[in-house]
């Protein structure tokens, strides 16, 4: 098995890597639903949506020093909306139907039963379906008798959930967990307070911290033939910032067989990718808080620069708003020189057969941003666990919870030993390295998890400017964020 997490140990600097990859990865993986959370088929039985790979090592076990429950065998139910491996239902690991490494799939078996008979309880993973973990979020814990003793939840729901007292803090429960300290098992996500408080926690390891990644590509053969330089290279002298890479879009949107139709594409993705990655790169967000900032400067700025691309420079692909995937494998063809780009989305292609070298570089820092502070991705979508109001001994709860998802007993590496999917998704291990770098600093904006219903193809077809734009959808937000934080 490759182990690029070694040789990236050695030292090789992110910004410097120039990756090259045939296009697509390994087909030992899946696509992700419509929140495009990246979910690959592993024996990790969770599916995180925040990560801080940066907690020691350990080579012991969680603090068993919890009194267990007492009297009758307590059930420690977790809601869920989809099936979860292993709980005291499962006979064996062959009930996970997915299981590709045995190891890794018996040492999450049999950690169930060490955590049962440590605190007399019983695991249980109840799914609810996405639509009745909401409906019992809303129903039983308002009634102060929650359904289940832990929830897991999208970020979509789990964060107005959190932000109206539906989840306990852990930090005021529990002040020396994990989660509020050492972090090796549990994080805390970000759910836009500035305290240190704990309502929602995610799953540590190295896997999690590639979750939701998206770098920018480009064709290493375009960029090639017209003698240009690598953007990465750009990137480590602080050059390759939103200037630099309009001149080189505009320089490599051509007519290449002199039909007079342009043939070749500076850039051609999905437009949510873009604006995605556009405010993190200019430092900013839409709606990180309780009060809109669409109608900032900053987000002026991203607004401008795409619709300049689509409009002014037509460095884009023109949107195919009839069949939206099509705009996202545009590249297949060779003609498009910058896209964004996933693991999900190299796996999915793995087997288009490209002809060219594909690389993944950081994106390029906006008028407003700073390459030193700029977070790289935006985890307002994706699943964390919490704790509901009500549930009777918490404390019990989240250490149960903690000695479960601590399936390696504190092996980190032995943990984070196993990401052959990522890398076969990378190819290479400077890719791989990018890949990485987007996962180090998160960023926390509702703007397109909000149900806000905005059609987006005026402005990129030139029907409406930036400024309409913003002054089209402002109030819409802004009440759209009051529903959200009521």
């Amino acid at each position: 098995m490759k182990s690029y997490k070694k040789l990236l140990a050695l030292g090789l600097s992110v910004a410097m890597l120039a990756g090259m990859t045939a296009c697509g990865g390994s087909d030992d993986g899946g696509t992700p639903a419509t929140n495009d959370t990246n979910t690959p088929a592993t024996n990790d039985t969770t599916t995180p949506a925040d990560n801080d790979t940066d907690a020691p090592d350990a080579d012991t076990d969680t603090d068993t020093n919890v009194p267990a429950a007492s009297g009758e065998t307590r059930t420690i139910r977790i809601g869920t909306w989809y099936d979860h491996y292993y709980d005291s239902t499962h006979a064996d690991i062959w009930d996970d139907p997915s299981v590709s490494d045995e190891e890794f799939a018996q040492a999450h078996f049999d950690v169930v039963k060490e955590v049962e008979d440590r605190y007399n309880v019983k695991i249980e993973f109840v799914n609810l379906t996405y639509n009745g973990i909401q409906e019992s979020i809303n129903t039983s814990i308002l009634a102060g008798h929650p359904d289940c003793d832990i929830y897991e939840v999208d970020l979509s729901f789990g964060i107005a959930a959190a932000l109206n007292g539906y989840a306990l803090n852990i930090r005021e429960i529990l002040p020396d967990a994990d989660v509020c300290n050492d972090r090796m098992i549990f994080t805390p996500t970000n759910i836009g307070l500035t305290d240190d408080s704990v309502y929602l926690f995610t799953t540590v390891s190295a896997e999690a911290g590639l979750y939701n990644t998206y770098m920018l590509a480009y064709n290493k053969q375009i960029l090639d033939d017209a003698g240009l330089e690598y953007p990465e290279d750009l990137y480590e002298r602080g050059e390759w910032t939103w200037d630099k890479w309009r001149e080189y879009m505009v320089a490599l949107t051509q007519d290449t067989n002199g039909d007079g139709v342009i043939d070749q594409y500076g850039w051609g993705s999905r437009w949510d990718f873009l604006v995605y990655q556009l405010l993190l790169s200019n430092g900013t967000t839409m709606a990180s808080t309780a009060t809109e900032n669409l109608s900032s400067p900053e987000v002026g700025e991203v607004l401008d620069y795409v619709y300049n691309m689509y409009n002014v420079d037509s460095v884009a692909k023109p949107w195919n708003a009839d069949d939206f995937d099509s705009n996202m494998n545009s590249y297949l063809d060779g003609n498009i020189a910058f896209w964004a780009d996933a693991a999900w989305i190299s796996s999915q292609n793995n087997d288009a057969g490209c002809d060219f070298d594909i690389v993944w570089c950081p994106w390029p820092i906006g008028p407003s941003g700073d390459a030193a502070t700029n977070n790289t991705r935006n985890m307002s979508s994706g699943n964390a666990w919490m704790i509901p109001t009500g549930v009777d001994d918490p404390e019990l709860v989240y250490h149960v919870f903690e000695d479960w998802a601590n399936w390696y007993h504190g092996d980190v590496d032995y943990r984070d030993s196993n990401l052959t999917w990522w890398e076969d998704c990378a190819v290479t291990e400077e890719n791989y390295a990018v890949m990485e770098m987007m996962g180090s600093r998160d960023q926390f904006d509702l703007w397109n998890t909000l149900g806000l219903e905005w059609d987006w193809v005026p402005l990129l077809n030139g029907e409406m400017t930036a400024a309409q734009f913003q002054e089209t959808y402002k109030q819409p937000m802004q009440d759209a964020l009051d529903n959200f934080f009521k």
